[in-house]
């Protein structure tokens, strides 16, 4: 099997313009320690593709409408790797509290979801209205007395 090679590191202008943001919204992120990018010799910073992955991560989360804090909280990484043979580096308290915020998380989210589809459905209703709407002025425009397009449209008939 052919060893993949990992993609080369891209430096804040490629990492934003790839992600659709600003340089400054990805050093803000940094700030926050949604992601810590490495640096080359000169200081730029380079990021990986792990640190896109969870940039943009954090901007679907963002985009849903969590705030930065809960964005960073959700990003934290549950997974301990143990060295060959070894044991968790996790205590049982711990990744029981792990496992408490997790489930929080999961939560928050489905109530987004949720939410989400109400905003679906009343948008999909007022969708619908408008298109009534629009059906009824294409047939005045196309000179139809007024009763009669209303009368066409109480029928549920088909537009134009």
């Amino acid at each position: 099997m052919p060893i993949k090679e990992a993609a080369p590191p891209v430096t804040v202008r490629e990492a934003a313009a790839r992600l659709g943001v600003t340089p400054r919204t990805l050093k803000y992120y940094e700030e926050r320690g949604i992601v810590v990018p490495m640096r080359s010799e000169g200081r730029y910073r380079l990021y990986e593709a792990a640190d896109l992955e969870k940039l943009a991560r954090a901007l679907r989360m963002k985009s849903l409408g969590f705030s930065l804090t809960v964005i960073t909280a959700m990003l934290q990484q549950p997974v301990d790797e143990a060295p060959e043979g070894g044991s968790s580096a996790l205590s049982e308290a711990s990744l029981r509290k792990l496992h408490d915020t997790l489930g929080e998380q999961i939560a928050a989210l489905d109530a987004r979801m949720a939410q989400v589809r109400r905003e679906l459905k009343e948008a999909s209703a007022l969708h619908a209205q408008l298109q009534r709407d629009q059906q009824y002025v294409e047939r005045r425009l196309a000179g139809e007395a007024p009763a009669a397009a209303l009368a066409h449209l109480r029928r549920g008939g088909p537009a134009r």
